[in-house]
Order: structure tokens, then C-alpha cells, then sequence
């Protein structure tokens, strides 16, 4: 059985989000979400990757993508968009 969760608009989830950025161990400057989307019961966070000039990953691509994570498993199980 889910757990209902709390209807919520994109900017006050946003707002959130970038709350939590900050506090994760993982942040860096500029790390930040300015992007959500609902896709079936899973919250998905975008922002800027740090891709490299060639197009590719660098590390802090996957901080991002940890920390965007991170997001999607804490706030999808209490969040749905409006």
C-alpha cells in the first residue's frame, strides 16, 4: 500500500530541492535544480550536468547525477506535482 503524498507546485518543490542541494555532502557551486518533472510516481530533478566541450561527463556530472538522485528517492515518496 503507498502512502499518499502532498500535492505541491513546481517552484515551492524547487525551492525545496535547492534547500537540500545545499545540505548535501556532495554540493558544489552551481549544483543546482531548476527543472522537475513527474513521471509516474517518481519525482525527475534537472539542472546543469557539467559536461566537458566534447560533450562528455566529467565529475561533477555524476555529483549531479548522485545528488539529483538523492532527490528523486527523498522527495518522491512525500511530493506529487500540482
Amino acid at each position: 500500500m503507498s502512502v499518499p503524498t502532498e500535492s505541491i507546485s513546481r517552484h515551492a518543490l524547487l525551492e525545496i530541492a535547492n534547500q537540500i542541494i545545499t545540505q548535501h555532502e556532495n554540493y558544489f557551486v552551481g549544483l543546482e535544480a531548476n527543472d522537475v518533472i513527474q513521471q509516474g510516481d517518481v519525482l525527475v530533478f534537472r539542472g546543469p550536468y557539467f559536461l566537458d566541450d566534447e560533450g562528455l561527463p566529467t565529475a561533477k556530472t555524476t555529483s549531479v547525477f548522485n545528488v539529483f538522485k538523492h532527490l528523486a528517492v527523498e522527495l518522491s515518496s512525500q511530493y506529487h506535482l500540482a
